[in-house]
């Protein structure tokens, strides 16, 4: 009873004061649970288990298909009797389309849900990555991969989504880490493709063997459920008597700001990754001339790298923060640029490539969680998938113009990749360190909080707009009497 008779004001500072500490109660206990990994990994329900894999094997199959053009560059040149720059031209039309998927595939995830748009996505890619492997000549080859871009774009945006709301909080660290890092996988699942039947069968085969991943559509559509936190937001706006298009615009009005700087966040993101693996395979082989075997072997080692660096950063994300594991990671990954590149030793470039996979996709493995959790939850369908995206658009030309510049500058009558590949990659890693300490981070965001508090703004807002509906239709009356 003493509580109803107190002002509103004081009840209204109690409340804060509850609400404070039910959130720092939250916070810790987050932080209890994020220090056992074994937890974590363990802690999934079987709904949870299976969208998790879903979205990895997702992305994985997807960073496959996509990597058979990379690691197929010189013999794709050869058969088209052109110049391996040409050839690298279909990959910057590929990530150049990547941002069309995205804001596509991401309306459809925001107004009629998460998991038949990803089912439709993964069909599109594996079956241009089929038609890939039949392409008569090059403008045909280059409009395939135009449409794989699109499909490529979807993918990543819908997968995380998904993943990142049905998680726990306290857990989206350590599997952003190991979400990301599907891409790694799919690099590794290549690069052995790569080796059993590039020289034996040649590189059509990787492209067909590619169109494999459109069996995994059949999981999503029996075993995986729908997002509920875009169940709850697509109910919370229906009972506020909003449309999907005026959200959207209430979306890009209040968050633009937020949008622009993730798209330069990305943009650096994506350079840094692209800049630093595209052209790789390539300078292995032409410039230093080591044979498939070896670049096979090292490629391997790389990704292990990769995707043991991209598990613990994102793991100690949730530890320290998502933005100074990033800005640690790109600063190691900047200082291992030069054991990268510049050794002629195959020992030391094993080394070197290990340390720079695990810094780049260290970095990399904290974006799903980073992104989702700063995105405004209206929008989650198409804010993260389409600023990762248009970031890689800024970046679509890495590898060609790494390419011409290495093919320009020579040395010892060879195309001088590496030099290029360091000098510009190490420039990016600053840049990418700056934003993300000029950035902020919503670590532990509460997805379904999130709605509701949207829910409740739409609810006020009606509210006034009734209250000045009431006060007119008094002036009105009042003016008639």
């Amino acid at each position: 009873m003493e509580e109803l008779n107190q002002s509103p004001s004081q009840n209204a500072s109690k409340s804060t004061t509850a609400a404070e500490l039910e959130s720092n109660s939250r916070n810790k206990n987050n932080e209890i649970n994020a220090q056992n990994p074994w937890k974590l990994l363990t802690s999934l329900n079987k709904q949870q288990r299976f969208t998790f894999v879903a979205a990895f094997l997702g992305w994985t199959l997807d960073a496959f298909d996509f990597f058979t053009v990379i690691l197929s560059v010189p013999y794709i040149a050869k058969e088209f009797q052109m110049e391996p720059s040409v050839i690298t031209g279909s990959i910057t039309i590929t990530l150049c389309f990547r941002p069309l998927g995205a804001a596509l595939f991401g309306i459809l995830a925001d107004r009629y849900g998460r998991k038949y748009p990803l089912m439709a996505d993964i069909i599109l890619y594996s079956g241009m990555e089929l038609a890939s492997g039949f392409a008569p000549n090059f403008t045909v080859f280059i409009i395939l991969r135009a449409i794989f871009g699109i499909a490529m774009g979807g993918e990543w945006g819908l997968g995380t989504a998904l993943a990142m709301e049905v998680l726990p909080p306290e857990s989206r660290g350590l599997f952003s880490g190991i979400l990301q890092q599907g891409y790694a996988v799919g690099f590794l699942l290549a690069s052995l493709l790569y080796y059993a039947v590039i020289e034996n069968i040649g590189w059509r085969s990787m492209f067909w063997i590619g169109s494999f991943p459109a069996l995994l559509v059949i999981v999503i559509r029996f075993f995986v459920p729908e997002s509920p936190v875009w169940k709850a937001h697509n109910n919370a706006r229906k009972s506020g008597g909003k449309t999907f298009l005026s959200s959207t615009k209430l979306a890009l009005k209040n968050h633009w700001k937020k949008f622009i700087y993730c798209v330069l966040l990305m943009s650096c993101f994506s350079f840094m990754s692209h800049g630093t693996q595209d052209l790789y395979p390539t300078f292995l082989k032409v410039q230093l001339g080591f044979t498939t075997a070896q670049v096979t072997i090292l490629t391997v080692i790389a990704n292990v790298g990769a995707i043991i660096g991209g598990t613990v950063c994102g793991y100690l994300s949730q530890l320290f923060g998502r933005r100074k594991i990033i800005f640690t990671s790109v600063i190691l990954a900047a200082c291992f640029m030069p054991l990268y590149i510049l050794p002629k030793h195959f020992g030391l470039l094993i080394v070197g490539a290990f340390a720079e996979y695990f810094f780049v996709q260290g970095a990399l493995g904290i974006v799903p969680a980073h992104l989702n959790e700063l995105s405004p939850p209206e929008f989650r369908g198409t804010f993260p998938g389409l600023t990762y995206q248009l970031g890689t658009l800024v970046a679509s030309s890495s590898a060609q113009v790494e390419a011409k510049l290495g093919e320009r500058f020579k040395k010892d009558g060879k195309s001088n990749y590496g030099l290029v590949i360091v000098v510009l990659s190490v420039v990016v890693m600053v840049l990418l360190a700056l934003l993300t300490v000029l950035g902020k981070e919503n670590k532990n965001a509460n997805f379904i909080e999130q709605v509701e508090n949207v829910d409740q703004i739409t609810i006020n807002e009606n509210g006034k707009e009734n209250e000045k509906r009431d006060e007119k239709v008094t002036v009105i009356v009042a003016d008639t009497q």
